[in-house]
Protein backbone atom coordinates (compact mmCIF):
# COMPACT_ATOMS: atom_id res chain seq x y z
CA UNK A 1 0.00 0.00 0.00
CA UNK A 2 1.50 3.22 -0.80
CA UNK A 3 0.44 6.12 1.49
CA UNK A 4 -0.26 8.92 -0.40
CA UNK A 5 1.42 11.81 2.28
CA UNK A 6 0.15 15.49 2.08
CA UNK A 7 1.96 17.13 3.96
CA UNK A 8 5.58 15.56 2.66
CA UNK A 9 4.39 16.46 -0.66
CA UNK A 10 3.45 20.43 0.75
CA UNK A 11 6.62 21.04 2.29
CA UNK A 12 8.18 20.47 -0.73
CA UNK A 13 5.98 22.58 -2.91
CA UNK A 14 6.50 25.44 -0.31
CA UNK A 15 10.13 25.10 -0.31
CA UNK A 16 10.02 25.24 -4.41
CA UNK A 17 7.34 28.32 -3.96
CA UNK A 18 9.68 29.72 -1.42
CA UNK A 19 12.50 30.01 -3.68
CA UNK A 20 10.54 31.60 -6.59
CA UNK A 21 9.58 34.36 -4.55
CA UNK A 22 12.98 35.00 -3.12
CA UNK A 23 14.47 35.06 -6.47
CA UNK A 24 11.37 37.92 -7.58
CA UNK A 25 12.19 39.90 -4.62
CA UNK A 26 16.45 39.96 -5.13
CA UNK A 27 15.09 41.62 -8.70
CA UNK A 28 12.89 44.11 -7.12
CA UNK A 29 9.49 42.91 -6.83
CA UNK A 30 7.23 43.21 -3.98
CA UNK A 31 5.65 40.26 -2.95
CA UNK A 32 2.96 38.41 -3.85
CA UNK A 33 -0.27 39.35 -1.62
CA UNK A 34 -3.02 37.51 -0.83
CA UNK A 35 -6.20 39.05 1.38
CA UNK A 36 -8.41 36.91 3.29
CA UNK A 37 -11.71 38.04 4.56
CA UNK A 38 -13.02 36.20 7.57
CA UNK A 39 -16.94 37.30 8.32
CA UNK A 40 -17.71 36.41 12.45
CA UNK A 41 -16.03 34.49 14.57
CA UNK A 42 -17.05 30.81 13.49
CA UNK A 43 -14.32 28.67 15.33
CA UNK A 44 -13.71 26.02 12.44
CA UNK A 45 -12.94 29.69 9.76
CA UNK A 46 -11.23 31.12 12.14
CA UNK A 47 -8.42 28.12 12.24
CA UNK A 48 -8.66 27.44 8.68
CA UNK A 49 -7.72 31.51 7.99
CA UNK A 50 -5.09 31.34 10.56
CA UNK A 51 -3.43 28.00 8.93
CA UNK A 52 -3.22 29.88 5.47
CA UNK A 53 -2.06 32.81 6.98
CA UNK A 54 0.98 31.02 8.36
CA UNK A 55 1.66 28.44 5.48
CA UNK A 56 1.97 32.34 3.46
CA UNK A 57 4.45 33.55 5.93
CA UNK A 58 6.07 30.45 5.08
CA UNK A 59 6.80 31.03 1.21
CA UNK A 60 6.77 35.00 1.77
CA UNK A 61 3.47 35.95 0.70
CA UNK A 62 2.19 39.13 2.21
CA UNK A 63 -0.91 37.48 4.29
CA UNK A 64 -3.84 40.22 4.92
CA UNK A 65 -6.63 39.15 7.33
CA UNK A 66 -9.84 41.27 7.29
CA UNK A 67 -12.37 40.14 10.17
CA UNK A 68 -15.54 41.57 9.63
CA UNK A 69 -18.33 41.20 12.36
CA UNK A 70 -21.37 38.58 11.75
CA UNK A 71 -23.64 41.50 11.34
CA UNK A 72 -22.08 43.12 8.50
CA UNK A 73 -24.67 43.58 5.58
CA UNK A 74 -24.74 41.86 2.39
CA UNK A 75 -23.98 45.74 0.36
CA UNK A 76 -21.39 46.40 3.13
CA UNK A 77 -19.03 42.98 2.36
CA UNK A 78 -19.58 43.43 -1.29
CA UNK A 79 -17.92 47.14 -1.05
CA UNK A 80 -15.04 45.79 0.99
CA UNK A 81 -14.36 43.18 -1.54
CA UNK A 82 -14.51 46.02 -4.67
CA UNK A 83 -11.94 48.00 -2.75
CA UNK A 84 -9.73 44.94 -2.68
CA UNK A 85 -10.36 44.53 -6.55
CA UNK A 86 -9.24 47.91 -7.08
CA UNK A 87 -6.43 47.64 -4.88
CA UNK A 88 -3.06 47.01 -7.55
CA UNK A 89 -1.21 45.24 -4.50
CA UNK A 90 -3.23 42.48 -3.92
CA UNK A 91 -2.99 39.50 -6.14
CA UNK A 92 -5.74 37.23 -4.46
CA UNK A 93 -9.00 37.49 -2.56
CA UNK A 94 -10.41 34.56 -0.48
CA UNK A 95 -13.51 35.02 1.09
CA UNK A 96 -13.56 32.56 4.20
CA UNK A 97 -16.67 30.38 4.17
CA UNK A 98 -19.52 29.75 4.87
CA UNK A 99 -20.69 32.77 5.41
CA UNK A 100 -23.69 33.74 7.79
CA UNK A 101 -27.73 32.88 6.78
CA UNK A 102 -28.35 36.86 5.74
CA UNK A 103 -25.66 37.04 2.80
CA UNK A 104 -25.84 35.55 -0.37
CA UNK A 105 -22.51 33.52 -0.99
CA UNK A 106 -23.34 33.32 -4.62
CA UNK A 107 -23.43 37.01 -4.63
CA UNK A 108 -20.52 37.40 -2.86
CA UNK A 109 -18.05 35.36 -4.84
CA UNK A 110 -19.20 36.78 -8.09
CA UNK A 111 -17.98 40.25 -6.91
CA UNK A 112 -14.85 38.93 -6.59
CA UNK A 113 -12.34 39.98 -9.74
CA UNK A 114 -11.94 36.85 -11.82
CA UNK A 115 -8.51 37.38 -12.09
CA UNK A 116 -7.88 37.77 -8.32
CA UNK A 117 -10.49 34.62 -7.28
CA UNK A 118 -7.64 33.10 -5.76
CA UNK A 119 -10.28 30.22 -4.62
CA UNK A 120 -11.27 29.73 -8.37
CA UNK A 121 -15.36 29.75 -7.60
CA UNK A 122 -16.05 32.68 -9.70
CA UNK A 123 -18.50 31.10 -12.40
CA UNK A 124 -16.00 32.57 -15.30
CA UNK A 125 -13.49 30.44 -13.84
CA UNK A 126 -15.14 27.85 -13.26
CA UNK A 127 -16.27 28.03 -17.04
CA UNK A 128 -12.63 28.23 -18.04
CA UNK A 129 -12.14 25.04 -16.18
CA UNK A 130 -15.37 23.17 -17.99
CA UNK A 131 -14.52 24.39 -21.81
CA UNK A 132 -10.80 24.54 -21.62
CA UNK A 133 -11.18 28.29 -23.12
CA UNK A 134 -8.47 30.58 -21.36
CA UNK A 135 -6.57 29.87 -18.38
CA UNK A 136 -8.48 30.27 -15.31
CA UNK A 137 -8.22 29.10 -11.60
CA UNK A 138 -8.60 25.61 -10.41
CA UNK A 139 -10.19 25.37 -6.97
CA UNK A 140 -7.82 24.62 -4.24
CA UNK A 141 -8.59 21.09 -2.94
CA UNK A 142 -9.30 20.12 -6.82
CA UNK A 143 -5.83 21.04 -7.57
CA UNK A 144 -3.83 19.66 -4.24
CA UNK A 145 -5.30 16.33 -5.20
CA UNK A 146 -3.69 16.43 -8.92
CA UNK A 147 -0.72 17.58 -7.95
CA UNK A 148 -0.90 14.61 -4.87
CA UNK A 149 -1.32 12.16 -7.95
CA UNK A 150 0.78 13.75 -10.28
CA UNK A 151 3.72 13.69 -7.63
CA UNK A 152 3.29 9.89 -7.12
CA UNK A 153 3.02 9.55 -10.68
CA UNK A 154 -0.96 8.28 -10.61
CA UNK A 155 -2.08 8.89 -14.26
CA UNK A 156 -5.92 9.30 -14.85
CA UNK A 157 -5.51 8.49 -18.47
CA UNK A 158 -8.39 6.29 -19.77
CA UNK A 159 -9.43 5.43 -16.11
CA UNK A 160 -12.69 4.91 -14.65
CA UNK A 161 -12.74 7.70 -11.74
CA UNK A 162 -15.85 7.57 -9.31
CA UNK A 163 -16.18 10.90 -7.21
CA UNK A 164 -18.79 10.78 -4.22
CA UNK A 165 -19.74 14.06 -3.67
CA UNK A 166 -21.13 16.92 -5.78
CA UNK A 167 -20.37 20.33 -4.29
CA UNK A 168 -18.90 23.28 -6.30
CA UNK A 169 -16.37 23.05 -4.28
CA UNK A 170 -14.67 19.77 -4.06
CA UNK A 171 -16.83 17.14 -6.52
CA UNK A 172 -18.26 19.45 -9.90
CA UNK A 173 -14.70 20.96 -10.34
CA UNK A 174 -13.01 17.62 -9.20
CA UNK A 175 -14.65 15.98 -12.21
CA UNK A 176 -13.68 18.69 -14.30
CA UNK A 177 -10.31 18.15 -14.09
CA UNK A 178 -10.32 14.30 -14.90
CA UNK A 179 -12.36 15.21 -18.10
CA UNK A 180 -9.83 17.90 -18.79
CA UNK A 181 -8.42 16.22 -22.42
CA UNK A 182 -10.78 13.33 -22.20
CA UNK A 183 -8.25 11.65 -19.75
CA UNK A 184 -10.72 9.54 -17.81
CA UNK A 185 -14.26 8.28 -17.66
CA UNK A 186 -15.98 10.26 -14.76
CA UNK A 187 -18.99 9.27 -12.61
CA UNK A 188 -20.14 11.56 -10.41
CA UNK A 189 -22.45 10.09 -7.39
CA UNK A 190 -23.75 11.99 -4.21
CA UNK A 191 -26.20 11.31 -1.67
CA UNK A 192 -29.24 10.24 -4.00
CA UNK A 193 -26.97 8.02 -5.71
CA UNK A 194 -28.42 4.35 -5.34
CA UNK A 195 -26.34 1.63 -4.87
CA UNK A 196 -23.64 3.28 -4.06
CA UNK A 197 -20.99 0.66 -3.83
CA UNK A 198 -21.82 -0.62 -7.25
CA UNK A 199 -20.44 2.69 -8.88
CA UNK A 200 -17.36 2.82 -6.08
CA UNK A 201 -16.15 -1.00 -6.68
CA UNK A 202 -15.47 -0.30 -10.12
CA UNK A 203 -13.33 2.98 -9.80
CA UNK A 204 -9.55 3.06 -10.86
CA UNK A 205 -9.61 5.78 -8.79
CA UNK A 206 -11.89 6.70 -5.82
CA UNK A 207 -12.45 10.83 -4.61
CA UNK A 208 -14.83 10.94 -1.81
CA UNK A 209 -16.20 14.25 -0.56
CA UNK A 210 -18.97 14.03 1.73
CA UNK A 211 -18.20 14.27 5.41
CA UNK A 212 -19.56 11.24 6.56
CA UNK A 213 -17.44 9.19 8.51
CA UNK A 214 -16.15 6.11 7.45
CA UNK A 215 -18.69 5.93 4.57
CA UNK A 216 -16.51 3.72 2.26
CA UNK A 217 -16.11 0.16 3.80
CA UNK A 218 -13.52 -2.65 2.32
CA UNK A 219 -16.40 -4.14 0.37
CA UNK A 220 -17.12 -0.93 -1.64
CA UNK A 221 -13.85 -0.20 -2.89
CA UNK A 222 -11.74 -1.69 -6.23
CA UNK A 223 -8.60 -4.11 -5.24
CA UNK A 224 -5.66 -2.51 -6.27
CA UNK A 225 -7.70 1.08 -6.99
CA UNK A 226 -6.71 4.48 -5.45
CA UNK A 227 -8.61 6.39 -3.19
CA UNK A 228 -8.25 10.13 -2.25
CA UNK A 229 -10.08 10.56 0.83
CA UNK A 230 -11.28 14.69 1.14
CA UNK A 231 -13.22 14.04 4.58
CA UNK A 232 -12.80 15.51 7.83
CA UNK A 233 -14.83 14.38 10.60
CA UNK A 234 -14.45 14.17 14.56
CA UNK A 235 -15.83 11.42 16.33
CA UNK A 236 -16.99 11.94 19.76
CA UNK A 237 -14.23 10.90 21.28
CA UNK A 238 -11.99 13.57 19.74
CA UNK A 239 -10.47 11.26 16.50
CA UNK A 240 -10.11 12.70 13.39
CA UNK A 241 -11.86 10.24 10.54
CA UNK A 242 -12.00 10.55 7.08
CA UNK A 243 -15.05 9.03 4.58
CA UNK A 244 -12.92 6.51 4.43
CA UNK A 245 -12.67 3.08 6.21
CA UNK A 246 -8.79 3.81 6.28
CA UNK A 247 -7.85 1.01 8.66
CA UNK A 248 -9.87 -1.53 7.10
CA UNK A 249 -9.36 -0.30 3.26
CA UNK A 250 -6.41 0.13 3.21
CA UNK A 251 -4.51 -2.88 2.59
CA UNK A 252 -6.68 -3.54 -0.60
CA UNK A 253 -5.68 -0.90 -2.33
CA UNK A 254 -2.91 0.11 -4.00
CA UNK A 255 -2.47 3.87 -2.84
CA UNK A 256 -4.62 6.22 -0.51
CA UNK A 257 -4.76 9.58 1.50
CA UNK A 258 -4.33 9.43 5.19
CA UNK A 259 -6.72 11.98 7.53
CA UNK A 260 -5.22 14.31 8.55
CA UNK A 261 -2.57 14.35 6.93
CA UNK A 262 -3.51 14.00 3.58
CA UNK A 263 -5.58 16.10 0.87
CA UNK A 264 -5.53 19.38 3.55
CA UNK A 265 -1.98 20.29 3.38
CA UNK A 266 -2.28 19.83 -0.47
CA UNK A 267 -5.40 22.21 -0.30
CA UNK A 268 -3.99 25.14 1.93
CA UNK A 269 -0.65 24.79 -0.73
CA UNK A 270 -2.69 24.94 -3.61
CA UNK A 271 -3.78 28.20 -2.44
CA UNK A 272 -0.61 29.24 -2.03
CA UNK A 273 0.60 28.09 -5.73
CA UNK A 274 -2.93 30.39 -7.02
CA UNK A 275 -1.73 33.76 -5.39
CA UNK A 276 1.47 32.97 -6.91
CA UNK A 277 0.27 32.17 -10.38
CA UNK A 278 -2.24 35.45 -10.18
CA UNK A 279 1.15 37.21 -9.50
CA UNK A 280 2.93 35.76 -11.82
CA UNK A 281 0.25 36.52 -14.76
CA UNK A 282 -0.04 40.43 -13.54
CA UNK A 283 3.45 40.77 -14.08
CA UNK A 284 3.31 39.45 -17.06
CA UNK A 285 5.13 36.11 -16.37
CA UNK A 286 4.00 32.78 -18.23
CA UNK A 287 1.25 30.69 -15.89
CA UNK A 288 2.56 28.87 -13.24
CA UNK A 289 3.37 25.40 -13.99
CA UNK A 290 1.97 24.02 -10.63
CA UNK A 291 -1.47 25.83 -11.90
CA UNK A 292 -1.70 24.38 -15.06
CA UNK A 293 -4.19 21.56 -15.45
Amino acid sequence: MLLLDGREVSKQIIMSLKEEIEEYQKKGLRKPSLAVILVGEDPASKIYVRRKREASEKVGINSICINLPSSISQEDLVQEIKRLNDDDSIDGILVQLPLPTHIDTGEVIQAIKPDKDVDGFHPENVGRLATGIGRGIVPCTPLGIWLLLKHYKIDAFGKDVVIVGASNIVGKPMSLVFLKDERATVTVCHKNTRDLKSHTSQADILVVAVGKPKLITRDMVKEGSVVIDVGINRLENGKIVGDVDFENVKDKVYAITPVPGGVGPMTVVSLLVNTLHLYRLKHGFPPHLFAQI
